[in-house]
């Protein structure tokens, strides 16, 4: 890993500009356009940064395809929050090798958060000597100059950077979606969960200054946007580090402020950075949506203190009574994990105790993934395989029913749902109410990002069918 040399400039998207120009000039004298195809792993951030990928590459003069098999620029966003990510990586670049020797002129880079990782770069250096380009998560915005330096040199280029600088704004983006779009408020995180590895692979808090963020807010919602998720690792402390003061409540009412736009979520939300500032203001917008996403990981103090999360359980559950006092019909999901090293059966009773407390409307569930380089992967007493499974099934066994019983309080009523797709089930389409539940109902495709009116007739116990009204 290096540190960059010079810190981008108020010229570096100028700069960034001309490469892909020219690598555009190219692509351009090629009888046949070359084809990319971008496989994303990972969380919602990598999502919006193969957006941006998506972008440029289109900007160079390249065409996007559905197969990866037909493409001739392959780009893996790659995702380290969990050991089979990493190992799914891996095994496509070996399938990759053999496509290589049939297609030599193909490109294939990585990017993403397993990039920052030593241990990778030296795996990949050795074992996947067929890799073109490899980059990290802080210079996404360096593509087309990698790109052009591996076209001059005809040698691999790896650019990993061990820290962040100056947040370069405005690179072409192509959205997956034309009705909502995600929007990043802030990269990084300070707080250092103990089984955590973004803190080192994303580096620390830096957010992004408020009139750049309502810029892009007002552009999306000028184009048709009508839903926005601000995204960050903890959206709770944006305003960190800004010459202005600002809190993630002040800003998220001045996004409410913004014609076009119609919805508004965010995530991901520390429970120890939860304000009654925030609160309020998701109560008086009438914009944000009714939905929460607030991790809770384990309900044992004990766990929660060898996690470093920095809140109790006690905390917790008084922060869901303020937010349910202050909007009764809020939906809370959450992120819950089992079997972290030293937690015992009574700890997962507690975990089952904040479920019952709580009754989460959904929950993602893990159980324990070890990463190496995190304080956690070295702590005494792991948990064996079984014995996590055990506490993990034992979890399900309560959080599951509980959402069924809430979707079912659904069946009867009328909810404005965003259509966003077509359902597996012929004729029908998908959709999200304001409190971010899955609906399937029958429909015309042509109603995708439209939000209309649904009954809820029936329910199962990850979504709800219904009625088009």
């Amino acid at each position: 890993m290096r540190t960059p040399n010079t810190a981008p400039t108020q010229g570096e998207l100028e700069r960034q500009n001309q490469f892909m120009l020219k690598i555009a000039a190219l692509n351009d004298k090629k009888e046949k356009r070359p084809r990319f195809f971008i496989n994303t792993f990972g969380c919602q951030m990598n999502a919006h940064d193969s957006e941006k990928i998506n972008g440029m590459l289109r900007k160079m003069g390249y065409l996007p395809c559905e197969e990866e098999k037909d493409a001739d620029f392959i780009i893996y966003n790659t995702c380290c929050v969990r050991e089979n990510a990493e190992n799914k990586v891996y095994g496509n670049l070996g399938y990759l090798k053999h496509a290589k020797k049939e297609n030599p002129d193909m490109k294939i880079a990585l990017c993403g958060c397993m990039m920052q990782q030593p241990t990778v770069i030296e795996t990949i250096r050795k074992k996947y000597k067929h890799v073109d380009i490899v980059f990290g998560t802080f210079n996404l915005y360096k593509l087309a100059e990698l790109i052009w330096t591996n076209i001059e040199s005809n040698s691999p280029v790896f650019d990993i950077w061990d820290k962040h600088e100056e947040i370069v704004e405005d690179l072409p983006t192509v959205r997956k979606f034309k009705y909502k779009a995600g929007v990043n408020i802030m990269f990084g995180c300070n707080n250092f969960c103990t089984y955590c590895i973004v803190p080192y692979v994303r580096g620390r808090e830096r957010s992004r200054r408020p009139e750049d963020i309502i810029k892009e807010i007002r552009a999306l919602a000028d184009d048709g946007v009508k839903e926005v998720m601000l995204l960050g690792q903890n959206v709770n402390s944006y305003g960190r580090g800004l010459d202005e003061k600002i809190t993630f409540a002040q800003l998220l009412r001045q996004v409410n402020e913004i014609d076009g736009i119609e919805r508004i979520r965010f995530m991901t939300s520390h429970p120890k950075d939860l304000s009654d500032e925030l609160i309020a203001a998701m109560a008086e917008c009438d914009k944000v949506c009714k939905h929460i996403h607030l991790p809770f990981q384990a309900g044992s103090n004990d766990v929660l203190k060898r996690m470093n999360r920095r809140y109790t359980k006690e905390h917790y559950l008084e922060l869901v009574d303020k937010i349910k006092a202050a909007i009764p019909d809020i939906a809370i999901t959450t992120d819950i994990i089992v079997g972290f090293p030293g937690e015992t059966p009574q700890d997962v009773e507690e975990t089952i105790d904040v479920c019952k407390k709580v009754r989460f409307n959904g929950a993602f569930t893990f159980i324990y993934s070890k990463r190496t380089g995190t304080p956690a992967a070295s702590m005494p007493d792991q948990i064996e395989e079984k014995e996590a499974k055990t506490g993990f099934n034992k979890l399900l066994d309560v959080v599951n029913p509980i959402v069924h019983e809430l979707n079912l309080q659904k069946v009867g009523n009328v909810c404005k749902v965003l259509v966003d797709g077509i359902s597996s089930d012929p004729g029908f389409v998908t959709g999200r109410t304001e409190d971010n539940t899955l609906v399937h109902f029958k429909a015309c495709e042509e109603l995708i990002g439209d939000i209309v009116d649904v009954k809820i007739t029936d329910c199962k116990t990850f979504y709800l069918i219904g009625e088009l009204q």
